[in-house]
């Protein structure tokens, strides 16, 4: 059932053939042909201009006319008679079996290279509307892509296989689609590879791009896109051009590239199609761009005059390897339509290169064509017969060559010893299936060392080299500059001359970029509704950097670290705390020690008076208790001061706890006995008696015993300790002493501050003692002072930055400080050192004498 299957699908597409062959009608063409035991045909482009191509709905369409040598195209089918015929000499490759070709012209045109392979295919010189068995065994062909994906397409189902010299479209490489497709030229998929690394190389990221109107423009340029996407280069447009568009859509296309600001253009164009812009750039005199070429049209001859290097001088661009082929100049040189009046074309090629036709072949061509006489001289100047630098001629001669061995492989069994030992196959029994699949395993080493061999693809190895347009001696030579190369390990290498290269801007590289590199200390901000390779500039926000140029995103300094000025390296932050060397520091260590200094004083001249009225009446044992306190409170600032450690974190809140809670005891425990003293006067009463010295002392140690038990726990569970605050729009470290435990700081807080409070409610009941005995009035007065302060202290310290924090915690300490000494103690000091004579027992008891301590 598979078989019949395979028959009845093969009948299917010989029918669709036929249909085409009576579709087409006879075409006539003209052919070079050589009868061999195999025979290879041939498809070149030797004419390339074609006439009478509209559509048209008649019965019998006019036939195209081409015209138009192609010397490059021409040079090809002599270097195929000259393949085939150093096989044909050679004893060891296909020995007894002679080669034969039969070459058509394709006209460059798909219409007439489906007509050129059916033609060969069906085995007759004029196509006929029966079908025949393939009197080929292989094809050579062909230029263009497009072409070359008709023909591959139409012998595809019937195993034919064709080898291209010059089509590189790398749709071809589908062996789903093309199964006997090879070609001895490297795919487009490598070409677009070495065109996005050399753009790659000198930093190219705003380009154009040309592509022409065919399969070898469109997936050219597809290929490319696709390579450079991946390293941020933007295509800023892509025209298109085909060498039979109107002048109109050719001037739209220059337009578009007068508007553009690229400066690189990329031309993924075949010189046929390319010529017409070329020449509409140069009128227009368009200068100042640097143009890459595809290998179609690098080396091409026609747009390499001085004339067209004042617009393209410069332009650079990769094409195949090229080859030195001596054996084949003397071929080119025997072209003679005297020796030689039957060859096809050779009227043309003796027209096009000595500028006369033949007698014999004039009577097909217009009055105005010059008759040789017969004496002519062949300019062997002309690059025709220059066979050092052979690139796409090399091609077709290893096609060749490539089906030869392919043959051998059918023909011909080896011993073990390598050597030829009979014919395994009659040469009639051959099939073009069977060339199709010992193709795939041709491996050889040229007559010029080339390894050459077809990898799954049918591709050949990638093998480049860039050659740059350049003006020596008056003429437009192709100079190599460096390749591209690639290998089966995967392994790309681009080596480019820069000293070799001249580009269209002269000797400064040209720049391809819509908007500059950002610089360091800034990155790229896109810009909307344009390409991503237009942007902005804009500077890194405080605390980020940018250290590369042409940076996306900012990079975030790590927590201890800033970035600096310019934005481009981060940088240690600067360590911030109270110092003792800064002025204020400075000023509060100076207040601390006059205040500590103060306290002391007074404490001295209490106990030099001690036996004085006013000493005695002021409880002399409480008042110098009191001032100790007071010059403990004086010196806590100082442990608030200098970089926080440890043991000074610890110690600057628990002595500021501790020495306030015996401060304000003390204060109490004066309070206390201002109002026993003021009940006592009171008749039948005998609170005075029941507190004494005793409890004074009692009451004093017991309220500063419960604040030191809370700083135990408070040492022991949560301790203070050193740490640093980092905020993330600060460029400092601000070292600060980390309380542990915000309840027991503010239990702290709030127990002196309850102590406060009663003395303030104490001192107010008694506020109607006798004038002379004011010290409930003054203590009424220190208590506000005290407790105003610490009620302000806590939204200051609260939104205090930094080391103002602690220097808003260190005011307070010395307000409530100074509030206490000055209210208390001077008035007193005021009297014994300045108004001694007041300083009298009955100047203490006043209007009272009953009231006496």
């Amino acid at each position: 059932m598979g078989m019949l299957n395979i028959l009845h699908l093969c009948f299917l597409l010989c029918t669709q053939i036929c249909s085409a062959c009576e579709l087409l009608g006879k075409f006539e063409m003209q052919e070079m042909f050589k009868e061999g035991d195999i025979m290879i045909g041939g498809i070149f482009p030797i004419l390339n201009k074609q006439e009478n191509v509209l559509v048209s709905f008649e019965i019998k369409p006019p036939k195209p006319q081409c015209k138009g040598l192609d010397l490059r195209a021409f040079r090809w089918t002599r270097t195929m008679m000259f393949a085939i015929d150093e096989i044909n000499r050679d004893d060891r490759l296909l020995p007894n079996i002679s080669l034969g070709y039969r070459m058509l012209d394709s006209c460059a045109s798909p219409t007439n290279v489906l007509r050129a392979a059916l033609s060969l295919v069906s085995g007759s010189k004029e196509m006929e509307s029966q079908c025949h068995p393939p009197p080929i065994t292989a094809l050579v062909a062909e230029s263009g892509s497009t072409q070359s994906l008709v023909v591959a397409g139409a012998l595809g189902p019937f195993r034919v296989p064709m080898v291209s010299y010059f089509s590189t479209c790398a749709c071809l490489s589908d062996k789903r689609k093309f199964p006997t497709f090879f070609r001895t030229i490297p795919s487009d998929y490598h070409q677009a590879k070495a065109l996005a690394f050399l753009v790659k190389r000198y930093g190219w990221t705003w380009i154009g791009a040309l592509q022409s109107d065919n399969d070898y423009g469109r997936n050219g340029i597809a290929a490319f896109t696709k390579e450079v996407e991946e390293l941020g280069v933007c295509i800023a447009f892509v025209g298109t051009v085909l060498r039979t568009y109107p002048i109109s859509k050719i001037l739209e296309v220059v337009e578009m590239i007068k508007q553009s600001s690229v400066k690189v253009i990329l031309a993924f164009v075949p010189e046929g199609d390319l010529y017409p812009l070329m020449q509409e750039v140069v009128r227009q005199n368009i200068t100042g761009i640097q143009w890459i070429a595809s290998e179609a049209w690098i080396t091409a001859d026609r747009p390499s005059t001085p004339e067209m290097f004042k617009s393209f001088g410069g332009t650079i661009g990769f094409v195949v390897r090229k080859m030195e082929m001596l054996k084949l100049g003397p071929v080119l040189k025997d072209i003679n339509p005297y020796q030689y009046p039957e060859s096809s074309f050779v009227s043309d090629f003796w027209e096009t290169v000595v500028g006369c036709r033949p007698l014999s072949s004039v009577n097909v061509l217009q009055n105005s064509t010059k008759i040789c006489k017969g004496d002519e001289k062949v300019d062997y100047t002309n690059k025709f017969f220059d066979v050092t630098q052979l690139r796409v001629a090399y091609n077709v001669y290893q096609a060749v060559y490539a089906i030869a061995h392919a043959l051998h492989r059918v023909v011909f069994c080896e011993m073990p010893g390598g050597n030829v030992s009979r014919q395994c196959l009659n040469v009639s029994d051959i099939t073009p299936k069977l060339v199709s699949d010992q193709l795939k395993d041709v491996h050889f080493v040229d007559a010029f060392g080339e390894e050459v061999y077809f990898d799954q693809n049918g591709d050949p190895p990638a093998s480049y080299e860039l050659v740059n347009w350049q003006l020596r001696e008056g003429k437009v030579q192709h100079i190599p500059v460096g390749y591209f190369s690639t290998s089966a390990n995967g392994r790309i290498d681009l080596v480019i001359h820069e000293n070799k290269i001249v580009w269209n801007t002269g000797n400064l590289t040209p720049t391809a970029v819509c908007a500059e590199i950002c610089p360091h200390g800034t990155r790229k901000a896109q810009i909307k509704g344009l390409p991503i390779c237009c942007f902005d500039c804009i500077p890194c926000a405080d605390g980020s950097i940018s250290n590369t140029t042409g940076a996306a995103d900012c990079i975030t300094c790590p927590i201890e670290y800033w970035s600096n000025e310019r934005k481009d390296s981060c940088v240690m932050k600067v360590t911030e705390f109270l110092s003792y060397t800064e002025t204020m520091g400075i000023v509060l260590v100076a207040l601390s020690l006059f205040g500590a200094g103060l306290a002391f004083s007074t404490m001295v001249v209490f106990i030099h008076y001690r036996e004085t009225p006013i000493v005695k009446a002021n409880n002399s044992e409480l008042s110098l208790l009191l001032l100790v306190s007071l010059f403990y409170c004086f010196l806590c600032p100082l442990t608030f001061i200098g970089e926080p450690t440890v043991w000074s974190c610890m110690l600057r809140h628990t002595a500021f706890g501790v020495t306030f809670a015996l401060c304000i005891s003390c204060v109490l425990g004066k309070t206390i006995v201002v109002v026993t003293a003021f009940r006592a006067t009171l008749p039948g009463s005998n609170v005075a008696g029941k507190f004494g010295p005793a409890q004074q002392r009692g009451i004093v140690c017991s309220c500063t015993a419960i604040q030191i038990v809370i700083c135990i726990l408070w040492l022991k569970i949560s301790p203070p300790f050193p740490d640093k605050l980092f905020e993330q729009r600060n460029k400092k470290i601000i070292l600060e002493c980390n309380t542990g435990s915000d309840a027991a700081f503010y239990s702290v807080l709030g127990y002196v501050g309850l102590l406060a409070v009663i003395c303030l409610v104490l001192a107010f009941l008694a506020r109607k003692l006798p004038d002379n005995f004011n010290e409930a009035k003054m203590i009424t007065f220190s208590m506000l002072i005290f407790c105003a302060v610490w009620i302000t202290f806590i939204p200051a310290y609260i939104s205090s930055p930094g080391k103002y924090t602690v220097a808003v915690e260190i005011f307070a300490i010395l307000s409530s400080a100074f509030g206490l000494l000055l209210c208390i103690f001077m008035p007193k000091c005021y009297i014994i050192l300045i108004k001694p004579e007041r300083n009298t027992k009955k100047h203490m008891m006043g209007k009272n004498p009953k009231l006496s301590m």
